[in-house]
């Protein structure tokens, strides 16, 4: 009876050490985390906004490449551009999928719009849609003239105020009504903002107030993402006004649809399709695949991308130019050298405008639109710097802590537009990425760029810029999804002495 006792315990024995060892190994090879992980939470003591920021000093002292428990998720947070590089390369299949979270909801009413769409067939459908059919470079030449009439009225605009005796603007406002009228003008054909039309205004209103919730929604806390039980017992605040604001979404995006269904067969045949109706011809071959459901959600992320972040790197680049006016006027002397005082910049000039563009990547350094990268899960088991990564792992890219990486940057709280003298278009390697990269970088870096060189350029080229005061314009960081300035930036502008002929025409 013993002999097989003691066997048997010999085998247990070896069993056991021989697990123990293996679930040593394995752990061993994981990405480094934080001691303690408390019970149920996890590491979601340590979260503190901003988030950025907060992530970006746990990098800092425990590694680029760091693991968190957040509740029940598996998280990686990287803050390398070699990290960033392996996973938007080597493993750009495995993190091309998107975590299932409330604020997937948020952004792309649903999971499978363009934003949040699980990597496969449909979401490579949406792609195509938004990067040949939408967002081409030949769709985008077909609305150029809109981006040049809103710049220009919106010169018209900042001019009227200085001759009224108001140099003093809200630029916030400004480049948000410029930006939404583009867009607006590209997807429906309507102009809310700075025309004549009380009612169209009045629903520009309308649905920028949406427009705001969404991205102060998305930018809430939502510990239900990683702490499901909290919304097993009731705890749904976030969720009901979710439903709300969904709800007002779709009657407003149903609204622009109806309308241009009805128009269609009545508009002239020659006449540019605009966004929506594009997606309702398309509907009339697949009826099932482009519901409405569909181009609402579609349009919405095509607003949501890029309205408030294109007028939030605009203010602070202007921000940042009226704390460095040295950097204005060398602007300023590059637009009078390349383009003269007889026309005003126009998109087709920005590959001769350099220091402009300098200008705007440094901007984009310093405070990204996407100060944390739209998260990404892994769809299989993969290596990022020699650690394995499991199966359903959330991956967040820092890239606000790689833009402020003293080892990747000189100095890298100075604002230097010198830095990107040489560089060509938006990226240096992975050292930048305002607009991510790999599979499921933003469709929109054509548009966004376009917007920004010109409106920027333009504006540079026709006034002066000062501070309302002697006092340096504050830099702080607002909460938000987008990172947008804690006090909205008021600047004095009045006409440039050499713009005096051009500007009097407009």
């Amino acid at each position: 009876m013993e002999i097989p006792y003691l066997l048997t315990t010999t085998l247990l024995l070896l069993l056991f050490t021989t697990l123990y060892l293996l679930l040593r190994r394995r752990s061993s090879t994981l990405p480094p985390t934080i001691f303690p992980s408390l019970p149920i939470i996890g590491h979601l003591y340590l979260l503190k906004p901003p988030l950025y920021r907060t992530l970006a000093k746990l990098s800092a002292k425990h590694g680029p490449i760091l693991r968190l428990q957040l509740g029940f998720r598996r998280v990686l947070i990287v803050s390398s551009p070699s990290a960033a590089e392996e996973c938007f390369t080597r493993n750009d299949i495995v993190f091309a999928n998107r975590p299932k979270m409330l604020f997937g909801k948020i952004i792309g009413v649903n999971y499978t719009s363009l934003a949040w769409s699980p990597y496969g067939d449909n979401w490579r459908n949406l792609r195509r849609i938004a990067s040949i059919e939408i967002l081409s470079i030949h769709r985008l030449n077909e609305f150029h003239d809109i981006r040049v009439e809103e710049t220009r009225l919106l010169i018209q605009k900042l001019l009227s105020a200085c001759n009224s005796g108001s140099s003093q603007v809200t630029m916030k406002f400004s480049f948000y009504e410029l930006t939404l009228n583009v867009m607006m003008r590209m997807i429906s054909g309507k102009r809310y903002f700075g025309g004549d039309n009380p009612e169209l205004e009045e629903e520009g209103k309308r649905f920028r107030d949406m427009l705001d919730e969404t991205f102060v929604l998305a930018g809430a806390s939502n510990v239900g993402d990683y702490l499901p039980v909290l919304s097993w017992l009731g705890v749904k605040g976030l969720e009901k006004k979710l439903i709300k604001l969904q709800e007002k979404r779709d009657v407003f995006f149903q609204g622009l649809i109806d309308q241009l269904r009805k128009s269609k067969g009545t508009e002239d045949v020659n006449k540019r399709k605009t966004m929506i109706e594009l997606l309702l011809s398309l509907q009339e071959t697949e009826p099932e695949y482009y519901t409405d459901a569909m181009i609402r959600s579609f349009v919405l992320v095509l607003l949501a991308a890029g309205s408030d972040t294109s007028a939030g790197t605009m203010e602070w680049v202007m921000s940042l130019l009226l704390n460095h006016p040295q950097v204005l006027k060398k602007a300023q002397n590059e637009i009078d050298t390349v383009i003269g005082n007889n026309r005003l910049v126009d998109e087709s000039d920005i590959p001769n405008l350099p220091y402009l563009r300098c200008i705007i990547n440094e901007t984009l350094r310093l405070y990204p639109a996407g100060p944390l990268l739209v998260p990404h899960e892994a769809s299989s088991d993969c290596v990022v710097g020699g650690y394995n990564v499991p199966r359903g792992t959330m991956l967040i890219v820092n890239q606000w802590a790689i833009h402020h990486d003293p080892k990747v940057w000189d100095e890298p709280e100075t604002f230097n537009p010198e830095r990107f003298e040489g560089l060509e278009g938006t990226r240096d390697g992975f050292k930048l990425l305002p607009f991510g990269s790999g599979r499921r970088s933003c469709p929109g870096e054509g548009l966004a760029v376009r917007m920004l060189g010109m409106t920027l350029g333009s504006i540079i080229q026709c006034f002066d810029w000062e501070r309302t005061s002697e006092e340096l314009v504050d830099m702080t960081e607002g909460p938000g999804l987008t990172m947008p300035k804690a006090i909205p930036l008021v600047a004095k502008c009045k006409p440039r002495v050499e713009m005096t002929n051009l500007l009097s025409d407009l």
